[in-house]
């Protein structure tokens, strides 16, 4: 294990192996959820400008492709995720070397993974639209979005795992500031391509994709200055083997279950297109919004990931059991007031997107049907991000797999056709996460999940 002098900058980086826990992991968690609120908004804007401007077909196409989009992204954002818990391990535990060693594997293979599943992406974009049962009228905006997005998105799997390594040390603010002016970035484009030139939904896409470069140069930027423990420097770049090992082995099982999870929701959004449009555009309105209710379901989850993984390094089990119970209790009750205020104003606010009677219907009736379990979402997110951190990653991937992709889409597949209402389709997300909790709460207090900690170090090299 190697030590160093950290600069004055390192100290300014939150250490989370010390001092008060939920100041540490508020002082975390805060600027990602103002990050992700950014974030958030820019993707809303990109639904509120083509919905406004081009009209209800355009917005279907958007919406369409939204779950698409993530079940190629998915896997390798989960490899992010196994990155960033691994480098935190090694910050906690003042390794060093090993963790510029990760940093540099995990850029590589980022950037090598991302161009090859950009190929793919643009490849097979108009089958698996097809696939999905996109209504013609739909199909040929669809494409045009896919594709466009995915011509960016290796900026966005460098951008990732750049985020990462800087969340790992402990820092949350610079992403913060990184994301606010890409969403700057992005709706000014929005407006300028679609409100002004006209150019359609494919602009749309460029826009995000612009804003996601932007964003990326500015984390590299700080990635490259030297002075840091995570300091990149070009030549360094390449793949150490074992690291990249251990790399896949925290983030695979999340990787899997990204990239199912999506297969699942392009199962139910197969299920919804075959409701027509109008359902496309209504349900593609409500998810825009049910993504401010994600905003402290990511934050914390994120910030437990870390949190847990830190203090393993430093070998503080009970620091990190009184973390998890405070990082839950806060993302479960802050789910649930944006759950009650969307149920409140689900008309006003699927009205901004559109206005069409019958989008709104769709829009409002999956909103009140969903609402009120944000809770189950916040406490099934963030025992994931606890088990992820503790090196366990592939048990919220196993309950998440069967909750959230077999039962759900057992149940829409078996009652849709049945029932022959839309209401099957949203009542199957709050069921499958009040199942995904009861196993969570189950695996909590009967296993002991911490007691492998110190074989994962000692199979670090950080006896």
């Amino acid at each position: 294990m190697s030590h160093q002098p950290r600069s004055r900058e390192e100290k300014q980086q939150l250490s989370m192996i010390e001092g008060s826990i939920w100041r540490s992991m508020i002082a975390f968690a805060v600027p990602i959820f103002l990050g992700n609120l950014f974030q958030q908004f820019y993707n809303a804007a990109d639904a509120l400008i083509v919905g406004n401007f081009i009209g209800k077909e355009a917005l279907a196409a958007v919406s369409s492709s939204s779950n698409l989009i993530f079940m190629f992204t998915g896997f390798l954002n989960g490899v992010a995720m196994g990155a960033g818990v691994l480098i935190a391990r090694f910050y906690g535990a003042k390794s060093y070397d090993r963790l510029r060693t990760a940093v540099h594997t995990a850029l590589t293979f980022g950037f090598i993974a991302g161009v090859i599943l950009s190929v793919i992406g643009v490849v097979l974009s108009p089958q698996i639209l097809r696939w999905m049962g996109t209504p013609e009228n739909v199909l040929p905006s669809s494409i045009d979005y896919f594709r466009t997005y995915f011509y960016g998105s290796t900026a966005v799997f460098i951008y990732n795992i750049a985020t990462g390594v800087l969340q790992a040390v402990g820092d949350s603010r610079r992403p913060l500031y990184y994301l606010v002016t890409a969403s700057a970035v992005n709706v000014a484009l929005d407006l300028l391509f679609v409100a002004v030139f006209h150019w359609g939904v494919g602009s749309a896409a460029a826009a995000t994709v612009i804003s996601q470069v932007v964003s990326m140069v500015l984390v590299l930027c700080r990635l490259l200055r030297p002075g840091q423990v995570y300091q990149v420097q070009v030549r360094r770049l390449g793949i150490e083997k074992d690291t990249l090992k251990q790399i896949i082995r925290f983030g695979l099982p999340s990787g899997i279950q990204n990239s199912v999870i999506s297969l699942a929701n392009v199962i139910v959004q197969s299920n919804i297109n075959a409701f027509g449009d109008n359902a496309m555009a209504g349900c593609g309105s409500y998810s825009r919004i049910e993504g401010f209710a994600f905003l402290p379901v990511t934050c914390f989850s994120m910030a437990l990931a870390t949190f847990v993984s830190q203090n393993l390094g430093a070998r503080q089990v009970d620091r990190v059991k009184e973390g998890a119970r405070f990082g839950i209790l806060c993302s479960t009750i802050l789910a649930e007031v944006i759950g009650l205020v969307i149920w409140l104003g689900a008309p006003q606010l699927i009205g901004l997107f559109n206005s069409d009677p019958e989008v709104l219907a769709y829009g409002v009736r999956q909103a009140r049907t969903i609402a009120f379990f944000y809770c189950f979402l916040a406490f099934d997110h963030c025992s994931a991000g606890i088990l992820r951190g503790a090196g366990r990653a592939t048990v919220p991937m196993l309950i998440m797999l069967v909750c959230w992709c077999l039962i759900r889409v057992a149940y829409i597949s078996a009652m849709v056709p049945i029932v022959g209402d839309i209401l099957v389709v949203f009542t199957a997300y709050p069921v499958t996460w009040v199942l995904a909790a009861v196993c969570f709460v189950i695996y909590l207090l009967k296993v002991d999940w911490l007691q492998s900690a110190d074989r994962q170090l000692a199979g670090l090299g950080m006896e």
